[in-house]
């Protein structure tokens, strides 16, 4: 695949040039002289390059203080936003005081002198429907927020302070620190980020690429101390040195006219400090001749095997309008014939393969070829490494192609002429990420558009990925016990040697393969994008076209985006596919393996925008096709001709089976949230078979039997679907029966009893129980707790009371339980629905033990009695008002909608109207409504209380590397804090010792009954 950045927190958004602007400002009849003095530079609407399809009017400016602003006036919008982003990351970090950069962004959310309490500005955005975040990259940090339209200018008030007066508080500095920790903590045995730190680290010493960024306990406060500085006097100077005007980018998206949001906005923000400050560039690569040439073999914590080459190139960003590293990357990186890839997995030797481009900072980049290698392909390293280069040199040899830069300039140009529109939060977020990387007005198309083909500068770039020039890491728990290095910040183990000179000679002379070729013209590529003929009978939410013993499909042609895009989605409904865990495992192998083989034909397909996709679960497969409509039902019928004549090839079921039982041991080193998560899921479920049950039956899977298996599946079946998009009723129901017709006529698939499609349940907590049920967790040195008040079955009353109650709690318990108690870095409240059934659901993970933690839950939301008994009528109102606002925010993307109509389906509930529905209820609810449904199922003392709480104790040793002075010991002692004072008190729980017999005395929920008449709906066809 064509390579992308999947650390985003790191995934550095570049600048690479200052904008020149030649327009001068027209006169706005609506604002003030003063702020049109506040003004340097301006752009019009009609000078910015945008989709056609784009509905939004912009505006950018230059204010007289050096900072850029974007602003985008969406008088349809549902959600306001905002987002700043300052031209300083962790590189600019203090060389004795890693983290810094990251630590000041957490810093800025905890008051400012205009507004001196520290959830302020996340209460405001809560009772206004918005929520706000932020990130720290290599040289950027990105602050950005979202709130209901009406209060945007409330909320922009809040956040310009974040640049014109932070407070730093002493208070707020130390327990801040504990959070920064933790996330840190969180990361420790996350093999993604211990390889990219180890990577930083094995760079040049002295450039700023080889710093830590996160930061920790250690780093913040303990050797900070020690070496004489205060941290908040080291925050207070780093915000007065680097947040300088001239370094900030601001987007605002509103309903307002662009001359309201340049009214709004100028007058809050001019007044931020212009420093002056140079935009900082690194014109030396971090990879000097010392660190090239070299071979690193690391061990990882979970059992992957990869091989990464990264070759050091110069920054590319000026050359966006040919964009060469894009042209190798979709080239190296094509998974069609002739492809690297395609020759590595016949030959047994990797799985998967990204290639292209990568983010440095400004002034340098990096070209990478990452492969995840089979067992066979861990012994062909330097093989793997050989076809590499003789793909460069097939590529060397045949020199660029214009009619490939004109195919990726095509596809480019018909993504950006069809893109959906983005949520107001990551659009601006995005934006002001990269408004210093290209002239303002082709800040919206830059990323989208190749207009010059200059075959010099690919061959440039290809010129760079040279033997001589390159670095290798290759990871394996093949290498346990085989290390001789410790990587200091996440104890990563590892052994780097120099690579011989006689191998680098060898890649050098190693020629071509016949085997590996340029791709084939796209035939994928659509032509048509007219939108079809409009039905003559429209209906707001889809409608059954379809009900047969066999089918039943549903049908809805959108009438809002209006772009040539479709959607159809099938779920093949057959109890084998989950009737223990063999045939649980024969399934997912079935799949696993049918894309494996399907990978080469379907690649031209996605890179086209068609898309397929194809899973098993708990009810039989699901297979569902997306992307423009023009050859939409080609790809369909290819995916299905190919899947019902699938003839496994032997060698890949071998390593498709390994990868598969890898994937299920590795589980083990999952963060513990997500273990309390799986195990609250475990418990609850009617039936799931575990992560062990699967993985010692997997033993019991055979070529044969899954041979023998998979006409089995297709025997009986049951079919339920959607089509969604630009699609006729006519054409929607000709797939359905194209579907159906191959499976009868190809595999002999017959109709499936209506009692053999059952759907699973949920067990249903007696009245007033208090269960506890633990598991271990030996990689991760935190522990983790999820509590499950469960509430009932889903009805519209249920859910807005319980929607309702969440919304109001959700930012006093990060509050309470993250900023002020700092028992973690993660914490969340929030609904936990399954199988109809639904609950309130706390997660903390933390160092302190999940007894102490449960006690703080539960103080925490026994306060909240008061807190409802006390509250204003008019602050309750707020709420509603807020949830109302979230509820009714329109879905931004095609995407988006046909997800929330699929779930409808999958969850056989069909309340396609759900949002309007439930909102027209909770504008009726009362505050006593609230309250009384608190005291009936959520106060300690309800007669309704259903409440499970899954410990996830560490048992994991203390990992070197990461200097942080934290005690864990008590981490994995239950009775640590048990009669501590500052835990609450707790009721004695009943101890949920065997799954199975706990589930054999529950009873279980009835399944949600559908919203709508089915017979009703069937009398309509």
């Amino acid at each position: 695949m064509l390579f992308r950045n999947f650390l985003t927190v790191f995934a550095s958004k570049r600048l690479t040039k200052l904008v020149t602007f030649t327009s001068v400002i027209p006169r706005y009849q609506a604002m003030s002289t003063v702020n049109q003095a506040q003004i340097k530079h301006c752009l019009s609407n009609d000078e910015i390059v945008k989709s056609e399809g784009d509905d939004r009017e912009y505006r950018a400016l230059e204010l007289t203080n050096g900072m850029r602003v974007f602003l985008i006036s969406d008088p349809n919008t549902d959600k306001s936003s905002a987002a700043m982003d300052v031209y300083v990351g962790h590189m600019k970090d203090p060389k004795d005081i890693p983290g810094l950069a990251h630590f000041c962004e957490h810093m800025l959310f905890l008051g400012t002198k205009k507004y001196p309490e520290e959830n302020e500005y996340t209460k405001f955005l809560n009772e206004h429907a918005g929520a706000s975040n932020a990130f720290t990259s290599n040289e950027h940090t990105n602050y950005f927020f979202d709130v209901g339209p009406e209060y945007l200018n409330g909320a922009l008030d809040r956040f310009a302070q974040f640049f014109l007066e932070p407070l730093f508080t002493a208070t707020a500095t130390e327990r801040e620190i504990n959070a920064v920790n933790s996330e840190n903590d969180k990361n420790l045995q996350n093999d993604s980020w211990r390889i990219y730190q180890l990577e930083k680290s094995l760079s040049n010493p002295s450039h700023d690429y080889n710093k830590f960024g996160t930061g920790n306990k250690h780093t913040l406060e303990t050797r900070s101390k020690q070496l004489g500085y205060d941290v908040r006097e080291e925050l207070l100077k780093f915000h007065d040195q680097y947040y300088s005007a001239n370094l900030m980018s601001l987007t605002i998206l509103g309903k307002e006219n662009l001359d309201q949001l340049s009214e709004m906005v100028v007058p809050l923000f001019s007044g931020v400090d212009n420093l002056d400050l140079s935009i900082p560039e690194w014109t030396e690569h971090p990879y000097g001749p010392e660190q090239l040439g070299n071979m690193c073999y690391v061990t990882p914590v979970k059992d992957i095997r990869n091989l990464n080459i990264t070759w050091s190139i110069p920054d590319l960003h000026n050359y966006y309008k040919t964009n060469p590293g894009h042209y190798l990357g979709h080239l190296i990186g094509h998974e069609g014939k002739g492809s690297l890839l395609s020759e590595l997995k016949a030959r047994g030797w990797v799985n998967t393969l990204a290639g292209g481009q990568q983010a440095g900072a400004r002034g340098f980049m990096f070209f990478i070829v990452n492969v995840d290698l089979t067992e066979e392909g861990l012994e062909h390293v330097d093989d793997i490494i050989t076809l590499t280069y003789q793909y460069l040199n097939m590529l060397k040899n045949e020199g660029p192609r214009e009619w490939i830069f004109k195919e990726c300039a095509d596809l480019g140009r018909m993504q950006f002429r069809f893109k959906d529109k983005e949520r107001p939060r990551s659009y601006t977020s995005a934006i002001s990420g990269i408004l210093q990387d290209y002239p303002m007005n082709e800040v919206l198309c830059a990323h989208y558009l190749q207009t010059d083909y200059k075959p010099e500068l690919i061959t440039m770039v290809l010129d760079k990925l040279l033997p001589s020039k390159m670095r290798v890491s290759v990871i394996a728990k093949k290498f346990e016990g085989q290390t001789d290095k410790k990587e200091e910040w996440y104890g990563t183990d590892y052994n780097i040697k120099k690579i011989p000179d006689e191998k680098i000679k060898m890649w050098e002379t190693c020629g071509v393969s016949d085997k590996l070729s340029l791709p084939e013209i796209n035939e994928f590529i659509p032509t048509n994008f007219e939108l079809v003929p409009r039905e003559t009978e429209q209906s707001s939410v889809p409608r059954m076209i379809k009900d047969s013993g066999m089918a039943r499909l549903w049908f809805k042609q959108d009438n809002t985006f209006k772009l040539p895009k479709a959607f159809a989605n099938f779920e093949l409904t057959s109890p084998l596919a989950y009737l223990d865990p063999l045939h649980a495992n024969m399934a997912v192998m079935f799949v696993q393996l049918f894309k494996d083989a399907l990978n080469e034909y379907a690649y031209n397909a996605e890179i086209a925008g068609l898309k397929y996709n194809f899973n098993s679960t708990a009810y039989g497969v699901a297979l569902s096709v997306k992307g423009y409509n023009d050859k939409l039902d080609v790809l369909l019928m290819r995916v299905l001709e190919k899947m019902v004549t699938f003839e496994i090839d032997p060698k890949r079921y071998d390593i498709i089976k390994e990868l598969y039982g890898r994937s299920l041991r590795n589980f083990d080193a999952e963060q513990p949230h997500q273990h309390a998560v799986y195990f609250t899921n475990v418990v609850m479920s009617e039936q799931l078979w575990t992560q062990e049950e699967l993985l010692d039956s997997l033993q019991e899977v055979s070529l044969e039997k899954l041979k023998l298996f998979i006409p089995q599946l297709f025997s009986k079946m049951y079919i339920e679907g959607l089509v969604y998009g630009n699609v006729t009723r006519k054409s929607s129901l000709a797939m359905c029966e194209m579907l159906e017709g191959i499976l009868r006529e190809k595999v002999g698939t017959r109709e499936l009893l209506p009692s053999q499609r059952r759907r699973l349940r949920e067990i249903q907590l007696p009245d007033g129980c208090y269960y506890v049920y633990q598991k271990t967790n030996g990689v991760h040195k935190s522990s983790s707790i999820e509590i499950y008040y469960q509430v009932g079955q889903q009805k519209t009353n249920t859910n807005m009371l319980l929607e309702l109650f969440v919304q109001i709690i959700s930012e006093p318990c990060f509050n309470v339980l993250r900023t002020k108690e700092q028992l973690g870095y993660i914490v969340f409240s929030g609904i936990r629905r399954q199988s109809g059934v639904q609950g309130l659901r706390v997660i903390v993970q933390s160092d302190k033990p999940p007894q102490y933690v449960e006690g703080r839950i539960e103080a925490f939301l026994d306060s909240m009695k008061e807190t409802l008994k006390d509250m204003k009528e008019e602050e309750f109102q707020k709420h509603v008002s807020a949830l109302s606002i979230k509820r009714l925010e329109k879905p931004k993307k095609m995407s988006t909608e046909y997800a929330n109509y699929t779930s409808e389906i999958v969850s056989q509930q069909y309340n396609f109207d759900r949002d309007n529905v439930e909102v027209s209820f909770l504008k009726t609810v009362t505050k006593d409504d609230l309250f009384n449904f608190y005291q009936d199922n959520i106060a300690e003392s309800a007669p309704r209380r259903h409440k499970l709480s899954v410990h996830i104790l560490s048992t994991a040793p203390k990992p070197q590397g990461d200097g942080d002075a934290t005690d864990t010991a008590a981490a994995t002692d239950t009775t640590a804090a048990d009669n501590s004072e500052e835990a609450g008190t707790l009721l004695q729980p009943t101890i949920v010792e065997d799954v199975n017999a706990f589930k054999r005395d529950m009873g279980l929920f009835p399944l949600a009954k559908p919203y709508i008449d089915l017979q009703k709906a069937l009398s309509k066809l």
